[in-house]
């Protein structure tokens, strides 16, 4: 497996892969989560190429940027059993040089839920991805569902920008009792991993009353308020119904759709979501 840290490195290797490439971006902390990105990408791909990038153009003062899961060597050696072709592991004033200043930015979008919540985030989450598909020039690249405004973000990007790539979404992976996998995960103490499941639970709970036929949202969104309302550690940030392409709020579930939730756990802070339709 090749490891790269600088962009030119990155390029040489890239020339020598066999087509098609599949691309999976991560910030590393790599888990079952990202390996079923990375089995996809290497059961469509004749290369696969992964980048570990704790991208700090994503996060938001007072967030945790510092203390962000980062073991390079483990996150290696996993990706190696996955018979990975390359990892490109820039440091990060390889992608972000004294003077960078040149941004990319999906307005509306990036604004709302996790960009209401982080401002600036999805800038720095736009730019990154624009970047690394401009480096690695991958056929397809590979989004996990948990990240569901991200996937839709870079499906704008590559339709809005015309880049040659292929975006391929993939569905969460859940724990066994449904916690959706996450790195932050690991920040979590005992009662706070047990109070995490919550949020799972939450959207199982709009899921029933959505098989059951309801299709109002503000159904939907009390049926999972009701289940985070009762576990003590979790505060809930927000619970939204939003359309799958844009993700503009709705009344009804006429069209396809997001049931999607954050909390906060103690310190750390997690988003769950759930695909809707209204045909069910």
């Amino acid at each position: 497996m090749n490891v790269a840290s600088q962009i030119d490195d990155c390029r040489a290797i890239r020339r020598t892969l066999a087509s098609p490439v599949g691309f999976v971006p991560t910030m590393g902390a790599i888990h079952d989560g990202h390996l079923a990105l990375v089995r996809r990408a290497r059961a469509e791909s004749a290369s696969v190429v992964v980048s570990i990038f704790v991208n700090p153009a994503q996060f938001g003062p007072g967030e945790d940027y510092g203390r962000y899961p980062r073991d390079l060597d483990a996150d290696l050696s996993r990706l190696e059993v996955e018979d990975v072709d390359m990892v490109f592991a820039p440091p990060a004033d390889t992608l972000y040089p004294p003077g960078f200043d040149t941004w990319v930015e999906v307005r509306g979008l990036s604004d709302r839920l996790e960009g209401a919540a982080r401002p600036g985030h999805f800038r720095g989450v736009a730019t990154v991805i624009v970047k690394l598909l401009h480096i690695v020039q991958p056929d397809r690249a590979y989004f996990g569902q948990k990240d569901a405004q991200q996937t839709i973000l870079a499906r704008r990007l590559v339709e809005d920008l015309d880049i040659p790539v292929e975006p391929v979404i993939v569905p969460t992976v859940r724990e066994p009792d449904g916690l959706a996998m996450s790195s932050r995960n690991a920040y979590l103490t005992l009662p706070e991993r047990r109070a995490a499941t919550a949020l799972h639970r939450s959207l199982r709970a709009a899921e029933d009353c959505w098989r059951g036929g309801e299709r109002r949202v503000d159904a939907l969104r009390r049926a999972a308020e009701d289940v985070l309302s009762r576990e003590p550690l979790v505060r809930t940030e927000y619970v939204c119904v939003a359309s799958a392409d844009r993700l503009e709020t709705l009344e009804t579930v006429d069209r396809p759709a997001f049931l999607l939730v954050a909390a906060r756990i103690g310190r750390t802070r997690l988003i769950d979501n759930l695909p809707l339709s209204p045909e069910g």
